[in-house]
């Protein structure tokens, strides 16, 4: 039995990804950068990633 994987690269790192099967709207981290990344779109196995952006929290000080 065979798992099926989907190919893209980090928009930040250029690191070639290789993921088990994801769909639109999920996300994950880059490996090599750390970088979490959103699922925008997937053709023909090809994942097309954007990175999520980290909003910190204003605390005041």
């Amino acid at each position: 039995m065979s798992t099926a994987t989907l190919s893209g690269v980090c928009p930040e790192c250029e690191t070639d990804l290789t993921v088990p099967a994801l769909v639109q709207g999920e996300t994950f981290s880059c490996p090599e950068c750390m970088l979490t990344l959103r699922v925008e779109g997937i053709e023909d196995g090809q994942l097309r990633l954007s990175m999520v952006e980290v909003q910190l929290r204003d605390w005041g000080q």
